[in-house]
This record gives C-alpha cells, structure tokens and sequence, in this order.
C-alpha cells in the first residue's frame, strides 16, 4: 500500500503530492511529534499524577472499584499512573496505531499488562458491554486532549460522547475543570501581523504613502488562532489595557456540550489605548479543589512561579476584527464565541442592558480582502517591517531607470508598487495601480513576448518570498523562475537580489532541545520504547531533514561563530551540477551544541543585504537574535556534542553540505 504525502517542489514553487511507502506518513507524524515535549514537561507529568491518585483515592473511599478511562493514551504514561495509584483497571484509548502498538509495548515492559487494556479506536467508536471493547462504564475519565487553544483537538465532542457513553454520572475526572483566562492589549507589534499599516516612499517627486484597500482595513480576518511563545515576548512590545479575566471555565466531570455557544464578560480598562488584541491561556484544575493547578499563564501575569517550558501548550493571541479605541474606566463587554473547535472574540462598548443581552452572537470572522488566506501572520509582520523595506528602497533606487521594464516574480509583494513610485517604465505583476502594473496570471516557463507586450525585461525583481517555502532555501525557487525566463530578459538584465548565500551556525537550545530528547524514565515509568520509536522514524530516511522553527520564540546561544557555506549566483541560470562544500566549525564557547542552524541572506545591490536569520549576536555570551519574521532550519544532531572546556585547540564539528539543482534540496551531513 502507497501514501501521498504532500510536499514544496522548490524547482517550480509548488505543492506537489509524492507518492510514499506506507510507513512514510506516519514515520513523519512520529518524527515530527511532540511526544518528547510532553515526557519532558515535569509539572504536567507531576500534576496528572497528583490528580489521578486523588481520584482514585476518592472512589476508593467510596467503597467502588477505580475503573479508569483514559482517552488519547500516546504512551499510556496516564493509565500507568492510574494503575500505580490502585486503579482497578484502565482502559487506555489511542487512535493512532503505531502509538498504541507502543503503548501496548510500554505497558508489558512497566509490568502493568493485567491491569491496562490499550483500545486502538477513535473514543467514539468504543463499545460498551459484555461483547464490547470496555466490560462497563467507567467511573474515573482521565484525558490529555488539549491545545493551545484548549479546544482546537476536539476535546469537547470527545467528553460529550464520553459522558453519554463511557463514563457513569457524577464520574471522577482528571483534569477536573479547564478555565479560560483573558487580557486585553494593546501593542503594534502583534498588530502588524493583521493588518497591513501604511508604507512610506521617499521619491525624487517627494514621499509617496501606499495605503491599504478599505476592503483589507475593514477586513475581519481569519478565526484562526495565532498560537506563540509569549514568553518571548518582551513587556514593551505591548501595553496592558485591562486585568486578566476569566472568560469561561468546562467542568469535565459533568456532561460537555460542544455546541456553538458565546461567553460574555465586562471589563474596565486599566489604561487608554487602542485594544487591538486578546491575549488568552488556560490552566487545568486536576482535582475539584482546585489545590492540584497547571497553569499556562504568562511571566507578567505570575512573576514570582517559576514557568515551565512546554512547547505542545503555549499562548493565544487573537485580533479583534477592529481596533477599537478605549478609555480608562468606561464599561465594555468582552464576547468570546466558540465552535467545537475554534474560539473567537469580539468587544463591545456598554450600552443599554437589553441591548446587550440581546447581542451575544457574534459570527465567525471570514476573510473578505483575500490577504489573510494569501499572507500568513508571519508575512503580515515581514510586509510591515519598516527596515527591511528601506533596504528593498534603496536598493530598486539604484538599479531603477526611468525605461526600466521590470518583471517581479515573488508571491503576494509589494516591490511593483515600490518599484513603480521609484519611477519605473512599466511593471509586470500586480497591483490596482491604473494601467502602469500589469498582472500577468501565466507560470515563468509559460511566458510569452505577447504576456509582456514584446517588450524585454531590463529588470528582474523578487524579495524573494513564495508560500509554498518552508524551509529557508525553498524560495531558490525565484532562481529556477528567473531561468525559465532567461529568454525575455536583456542582455545586461539586472537581477535583485543578484545572488543568495546559506549560512550557518551550532548553537545551544535553552529549551528547543527538549523535542527530541530522549526522555528514558518518565515519573518512574520506562518510556523507552518510545525513544527507540521517535529515534527510528527519525532516521527513516537515510539522511537527516532539517525543520523550521521561528526561533525568535526558542531561545539560543551561538558555540561557534556564524558562516557562510553555499553561494547562489542569480546573475547566471541554475547550474546542472550539484552545489557542494564541506569543511569544519570551530566552537568558540562552552556549552552543549544541540544542532546547526541554517537560513539564507539575499545579496540586493551593492552592499545591500536581508537577512532571513541571524540579525545579530552577542559576542560575549553568543545569545542571538533571529529574524522575527522567517522559520529558520534546524538540523539537531544525532547526539549532544559537549564542548565544556576549551583547549587551545578547541572542539570542531565537520560539515557536508550539497544543493541538487534538479530537486532543489539542499542535503546536510554533520559529524563531531
């Protein structure tokens, strides 16, 4: 049996649909898990255990047996623990296979076979009965079925179902109840991945000011939640208009409604401002005390805990569909709509009481502009930084004539715009700028002399950014694009970005590492299987793959100095040979080195450069600061490399790297 597994072709810019093995997908959904992260988070792990021992204890005292129904097992860590605690049985409930053959493994290996019944359905298709999968209902339902969002897994129709059908009345459950805290804030930074705020051109004619569409400004967006690590999110990029409030809480040991409903709460502003965003997280109580709490609350909100890192649950940013202006002490209402899956808001400034109540539905936001389902939240931020589009300024004004023809070919940019108030002839691509941008809907090999009304192109533009990228080098695609259409350049065509450069650097997590860490032994369980399990399905290929991470949000130091390893000349065509370098890293500071990052840096003009990684480095301490706007590639070694002391001569890490012009992939090899 086959699969089809999509995947960015970076020779043509698009999604393409592979056919693979049968054990590509979920070797993929193995490697890419965060099952590590999870094993790894010790207050989680400390928390349910703290709560499922309760909850035994409860039944036992009751004089019941402690019959448990734990839904989405993975490792079966939950029902071990329930096991441990005196359980009388568990049933253990995974839906994805190769997981619940390994919680099957897992469970013999920790001795708990006779007292765990691991179940490879979906929760909703479990039977109940003397023929069915679970002898009778449970009276203990312990799941771990949350998001960031809390909601977004589907963890309210899975407790709906699992009260009618699998639990008794008035059960135990860990966790107990979920509540949803909100803030409200303003800040320009978070705003600028929503909106598209206003350009500014200085023209030899004076400054001209590109504007957004009222159709975008007024645009909803989309209800998609912007899941980040807010606790990379320095205080000053932000300004705390109101307290944190709880905005709704789900009591799990009741019956669970998943049906569309709105949660509405008032506030008063602590400050005057403009509220543009909601901040909201969660906590989990797991024992209906409430002594037993996870939280997911931000560094401001409790300063004085000390904050776990996990990287499954982290915190919401949502965009109110307006910026609303606010005063400081005037009454608003906060609405909080969900689905089953998604949660969205909307505010609201008090009016009559019977006008409130009669407003409580607020629709699904949907995009109306087509920006948000072309640009994501990332591009919204890269569109609207003010520095990085000086540098494209100053650039085009270099090469720029007034009979310049200038072709653009990069998704969703605004260089034509820029280009044209520069002065530019005509320009190819699109924009609603009268009849001096052309749109041109044709793919680069398929362009004709009449698509560019046979003229020649003078000059070639990209920044270069197209979606189907996830990876750094991925956007080499504008090389293949500006090969296609050699034949409708000049001969002394200029091309920006004239060339593109990878580089590198080995550096030490502060907490990325964790993800694919072994864990080993798990609050006294042995969870090795599922190393051995992670650590095969990593190697399922034959060479390693790097991933993305915004490592803006993963904190870093460098242990060697950065370096440039590959050269992408775009004045010339795509080679036919391969693009190949290998060498040695020396690492100038102590530390562990986790893996290499790689990102690319595109040469403009002249001595113009962006950079789509490393902006800057301490050099004493090596911390780094990342481009906030681009996923970099993180390539984790196989094994920790320790450098704690250096000699005079100091630890080195040898490097293969290889671009293939016909895949345009770049492959990688590291060693100690």
């Amino acid at each position: 049996m086959k699969t089809f597994c999509g995947r960015a072709n970076p020779t043509t810019g698009a999604m393409e649909w592979l056919e693979e093995d049968e054990d590509y997908d979920y070797h993929q959904e193995i490697a890419r898990s965060r099952y590590a992260d999870m094993l790894h988070d010790k207050d989680r792990n400390t928390k349910y255990y703290q709560g499922i021992r309760a909850a035994v204890r409860r039944v036992k005292e009751r004089g019941e047996k402690a019959i448990v129904l734990d839904i989405g097992t993975g490792t079966g860590l939950l029902s071990m623990m329930a096991a441990s605690a005196g359980a009388d049985f568990c049933y253990a409930i995974e839906v994805f296979k190769p997981m619940a053959n390994a919680a099957v493994k897992i469970v013999e290996k920790n001795g708990f076979h006779d007292k765990i019944k691991v179940i490879n359905k979906h929760s909703t298709e479990v039977t109940v009965g003397p023929d069915g999968d679970m002898q009778c209902r449970a009276n203990i339902l312990v799941t771990e079925l949350f998001d960031t969002e809390l909601i977004g897994e589907g963890a309210l129709p899975s407790y709906e179902h699992a009260h009618k059908y699998l639990v008794q009345e008035g059960c135990e459950a860990v966790p107990h109840r979920a509540t949803v805290y909100v803030q409200l804030v303003e800040s320009r930074r978070m705003w600028s991945w929503n909106k598209l705020f206003p350009i500014h051109v200085k023209a030899e004619d004076g400054e001209k000011i590109i504007v957004s569409p009222s159709e975008m400004e007024n645009c909803p967006g989309v209800p998609s939640v912007c899941d980040i690590q807010l606790n990379q999110m320095p205080s000053s990029d932000f300004t705390v208009l109101s307290d944190v409030v709880t905005m709704f809480s789900v009591d799990f040991s009741k019956p669970v409604r998943s049906a569309s409903t709105c949660y509405k709460v008032q506030l008063e502003p602590v400050k005057s401002g403009k509220a543009q965003i909601v901040l909201s997280w969660w906590d989990i109580d797991m024992d209906p005390s409430g002594m037993i709490n996870c939280t997911m609350a931000p560094y401001w909100v409790k300063p004085t805990s000390a904050h776990q890192w996990r990287d499954h649950w982290m915190q919401c940013v949502y965009f109110l569909p307006r910026e609303e202006p606010v005063l400081q002490g005037e009454k608003l209402y906060l609405t909080a709509c969900r689905d089953a899956y998604s949660v969205w808001y909307k505010l609201q400034k008090a009016r009559g009481e019977e006008e409130n109540k009669a407003d409580v539905h607020v629709e699904t936001p949907v995009c109306r502009c087509q920006a948000h389902l072309l640009w994501n939240r990332p591009r919204f931020g890269e569109l609207n930084d003010q520095n990085r589009t000086c540098q494209y300024i100053k650039s085009l004004m270099t090469i720029l004539k007034t009979d310049s023809v200038c072709l653009c070919i990069s998704d969703g940019s605004l260089l034509p715009v820029l280009a044209h108030y520069l002065g530019a002839k005509q320009f190819f691509k699109a924009n609603h700028l009268e009849d001096k941008i052309k749109i041109i809907e044709a793919r680069p090999e398929l362009l004709t002399s009449s698509h560019l009304e046979d003229k020649k192109i003078s000059v070639l533009v990209g920044e270069p950014f197209f979606t189907t990228s996830l990876l750094p080098w991925h956007n080499l695609y504008f090389w293949y694009a500006r090969t296609a259409v050699a034949a409708h350049l000049t001969s002394n065509v200029t091309v920006l970005p004239q060339a593109a450069s990878l580089h590198m650097v080995i550096v030490e997590f502060q907490d990325l590492w964790r993800i694919r860490s072994p864990c080993g032994i798990c609050e006294g369980f042995d969870v090795r299987t599922m190393d051995d399990m992670i650590n095969n399905s990593l190697n399922f290929r034959e060479s390693k793959e790097a991933e993305p991470h915004p490592l803006w949000e993963y904190p870093c130091k460098a242990l060697s100095d950065p370096q440039e390893v590959l050269t992408f000349d775009f004045r010339k065509t795509v080679p036919q040979q391969c693009l190949s370098t290998e060498g040695s890293v020396n690492l100038v500071r102590k530390g562990k080195s986790h893996g290499a990052v790689l990102w690319m840096e595109y040469h403009l003009a002249a001595d113009i450069f962006v950079s789509t990684g490393l902006l800057q480095m301490s050099n004493e301490k090596g911390n780094c600061e990342w481009n906030p706007h681009c996923k970099q590639a993180v390539y984790f070694f196989s094994s920790v490399i320790e450098s704690e002391t250096l000699p005079d001569l100091p630890s080195t890490v040898m490097y293969a790297i290889n671009f293939d012009p016909k895949t345009g992939e770049i492959a990688m090899e590291f060693k100690p």
